[in-house]
């Protein structure tokens, strides 16, 4: 017997019928004699539709009733889901983040997970019953609902899965695991049977839309083994109740990973923009002067690059942010310019950032020779690089983005079995 909690996304719940499918894969682990913790996300457009209202409501509204409003979408699925399970003769009940309690900080609408108490969860197991918890939410510490940010759910089950210590965290989503790269822009893409912790942190956060980064982050820190799986495989084909081999993806240590490749993924990020602020006075505190009102204006820097002048009392800083955060940036840099003191500020927009992730890059040299050669080959200009000890990230102008994805996926060998 073991312990696993399950989380089924918004399109793995999208109506009753889903709803029933994902009941038979959790009748099919707790008929296995395993104790079962299931996660669910609101319905499939839910979720939008309560934010939207919000916004018809009042356009500066409070966060804390927003995180009201759009927790009731998680709370819906969990008690059909319940509902279901109990037509199936399954004990099953369902949990509200607050009533776990799931304790997040203050601030409502991205709140941050900062304890779990699983007790009431594990004596109820010992009573051979289902926890059917509603995802995204939790309890702030001023005693109302708290929401986690889009994708939330991920992360409610993974810190769930380590308050009960469980054996494993299943994430089931519309895809049947974690690929080489975007099988719809590289057909030969191919499923990964395992990933550690560490790349998946980067290809999360590089542009991968399976899993929330923070989810990720919190597996990593709790070593939770985690299976990225499909909800649309039929729950008793073979192999779906293999406790140690399950069809899908295993996020796990990278200890636990025999044959290491040198590269394991490439991710891409589109809608990128590039802004450089021209003939910069070069003198201590000018990048926190520059970076910091960014951060206070809510706005992600990526990449950074700074180019010294001949005579080294000039630089030319180069760094990359959403494309949606261009005014805001350009805003936000106008008002610092008498401060900081630049010549001038130029940006780019549609740019797309392509990284090439693999924790084998420790120990082999010219993977990133490699990718310069392959690129240069299809004419393709790089903008800026930037590396880290598992990662090399390359900015291109984004009419390339498929080229490059799919030059670098063969480069490496990624296409071959």
């Amino acid at each position: 017997m073991a312990r696993i909690v399950m989380k089924f996304g918004g399109t793995s719940v999208a109506d009753i019928s889903r709803i029933r499918n994902v009941a038979r894969h959790v009748k099919r682990e707790v008929d296995n004699g395993h104790e079962v913790a299931v996660v669910v996300s609101a319905m499939a457009g839910k979720t939008n539709e309560l934010v939207a209202w919000t916004r018809e409501a009042s356009a500066m509204h409070d966060a804390r009733e927003y995180d009201a409003v759009v927790a009731s979408g998680e709370q819906v699925t969990a008690g059909l889901l319940a509902i279901t399970l109990q037509n199936m003769g399954v004990n099953a009940r369902s949990w509200l983040g607050w009533q776990i309690p799931i304790r997040t900080d203050a601030t409502h609408g991205a709140a941050r997970i900062m304890d779990i108490d699983g007790s009431f969860l594990v004596e109820r197991f010992g009573q051979g019953q289902v926890a059917v918890i509603a995802g995204f939410q939790g309890i702030g510490p001023d005693n109302r609902i708290a929401t986690l940010g889009r994708g939330g759910s991920d992360t409610s089950a993974v810190a769930i899965a380590a308050a009960v210590k469980a054996d494993r965290c299943d994430i089931y989503t519309d895809v049947d695991g974690v690929y080489t790269t975007d099988p719809r822009i590289e057909p030969k893409a191919r499923r990964l049977a395992s990933i550690s912790f560490e790349e998946m942190l980067e290809m999360a956060s590089l542009g991968a839309k399976v899993l929330q980064v923070r989810s990720v982050e919190l597996a990593m820190v709790h070593q939770v083994r985690t299976f990225v799986r499909s909800s649309f495989d039929d729950p008793d084909a073979p192999g779906m109740g293999d406790f140690d081999n399950p069809p899908g993806t295993l996020i796990c240590d990278e200890d636990e990973i025999v044959e290491q490749q040198i590269v394991t993924g490439i991710a891409y990020a589109k809608d990128e923009a590039q802004i450089s602020l021209r003939r910069v006075a070069d003198r201590p505190g000018v990048a926190a002067g520059i970076f910091g009102p960014l951060a206070e204006a809510g706005i992600n820097v990526d990449m950074i690059v700074q180019n010294m002048s001949e005579d080294g009392s000039r630089t030319d800083m180069t760094f990359t942010v959403p494309s949606g955060d261009v005014d805001k940036a350009l805003g936000a840099l106008e008002k610092i310019r008498p401060e900081i003191g630049f010549d001038a500020v130029q940006h780019d927009q549609g740019m797309s950032k392509i990284s090439v992730i693999g924790i084998g890059m420790r120990s082999h040299t010219g993977v990133a020779a490699t990718a310069f050669r392959a690129l240069a080959d299809k004419g393709i200009n790089i903008r800026a690089i930037t590396t880290s000890e598992i990662k090399i990230s390359i900015l291109i102008d984004g009419p390339y983005t498929e080229l490059a994805v799919r030059t670098l996926h063969s480069v490496y060998g990624l296409d071959k079995q």
